[in-house]
């Protein structure tokens, strides 16, 4: 698709850039298909790269102090920015009083809002009375859809031909959507039919055709979305490889997630996530998260299903320690470990292409 047809964006994320707090706009600066993204706003990273910040890889993406400079930077190169997009993933999805100022302000500059955040700017008779002013669009990309359009599991999942795999993690913003559309693509790219289902907001805006936002759904409903969405791609699609995004973590005290995916989306097999370096849970020092092992198990004993590779998340490893930690991981648990992020998902995507004609994949 040719960038001219892509929405031209602006990335609020103020104070967040690089953490995890950040994660929506560390996915939109490593890939999207929705947005050309000009700029981000981060004052503390003012004057950088966002790519070479985030990967130490240039991506011609500049991070600017505020709106004004972002909007200076966009005209001086050419650009007419249509969205200003809220990169901000905070505990809560709410959105602060300095990031709120920033939106009105970018109302009034005519650009288009989209968020990801449970704050919904549409409800918010402010914003909403600023947007109709001035004529521009906000979309809340957690805003559930109406009850009257949900689904309630039905065993429709087991229509599914495609081989299903589950990327789940060990933690929260973790980088298990980065690590299941690097695998998406280096199927691709191998020859094969693949999909990512999405199941939060930021895969919607990386362009996740199908995609479900897990964390705004009602409960009684969210298994049956799950379903739906996996189904819908398969009857649309014909894929050879479905890969769903994981959220939470199944042991996470604040977000816990994986249960309804294990359980709704029938997955083939899991991929795990894992950041060696994080002893507690993100945010929540005092809570230590349980032994890798641990976490294998009981992915399996829900599940029934192998976990067939863990990948790396490498935050606070040097290039030395990456090596120490694939190969301790891999002893340890008996499975191939990966850095994607450092070194690509084509090792994984052969691993899972071996599984393609062979779903039956219990344990045992």
């Amino acid at each position: 698709m040719s960038s001219t047809l892509l929405h031209q964006a602006i990335v609020y994320c103020e104070g967040a850039f690089n953490t995890p707090n950040g994660k929506t706009a560390h996915g939109l600066v490593r890939f999207t298909k929705r947005y050309r993204v000009l700029a981000v706003i981060d004052s503390c990273y003012s004057g950088e790269d966002a790519g070479e910040v985030l990967d130490g890889q240039v991506k011609g993406i500049p991070i600017v102090q505020d709106l004004n400079a972002a909007m200076h930077w966009a005209k001086s190169n050419n650009h007419k920015p249509t969205h200003f997009v809220i990169g901000l993933a905070p505990d809560g999805g709410k959105l602060n009083m300095v990031a709120r100022e920033t939106v009105k302000k970018a109302i009034q500059l005519g650009l288009n809002v989209d968020s990801g955040l449970h704050d919904f700017l549409s409800e918010d008779d402010e914003i909403l009375g600023l947007a109709q002013k001035y004529k521009i669009q906000i979309r809340d990309v957690r805003k559930p859809p109406p009850r009257n359009s949900l689904h309630f599991f039905s065993g429709k999942i087991e229509e599914v031909k495609a081989l299903k795999v589950a990327v789940l993690g060990t933690d929260s913003a973790v980088g298990k959507r980065t690590t299941a559309w690097l695998l998406v693509q280096s199927l691709q790219e191998s020859g094969l039919r693949a999909e990512l289902i999405g199941t939060g907001q930021t895969a919607w805006m990386q362009g996740a055709h199908y995609s479900i936002m897990l964390d705004s759904l009602i409960n009684d409903f969210l298994t049956g979305e799950i379903e739906h969405v996996i189904w819908q791609a398969w009857q649309e699609t014909k894929s050879d490889v479905l890969v769903i995004e994981g959220q939470g973590s199944l042991l996470n005290p604040a977000y816990p997630g994986g249960y309804e995916i294990l359980a709704a989306g029938r997955p083939d097999m899991v991929i795990l996530q894992h950041a060696p370096s994080r002893k507690d849970y993100d945010g929540f020092p005092g809570y230590p998260i349980q032994p890798l092992p641990h976490q294998v198990h009981a992915i399996e004993v829900v599940s029934g299903k192998k976990v067939i590779a863990i990948t790396l998340n490498h935050e606070n490893l040097n290039r030395k320690e990456i090596k120490v930690f694939i190969s301790a991981i891999s002893n340890l648990i008996g499975i191939p470990t990966y850095d994607v992020l450092s070194n690509g998902a084509s090792d994984l995507a052969r691993l899972v292409t071996t599984y393609v004609k062979n779903k039956n994949i219990s344990l045992g």
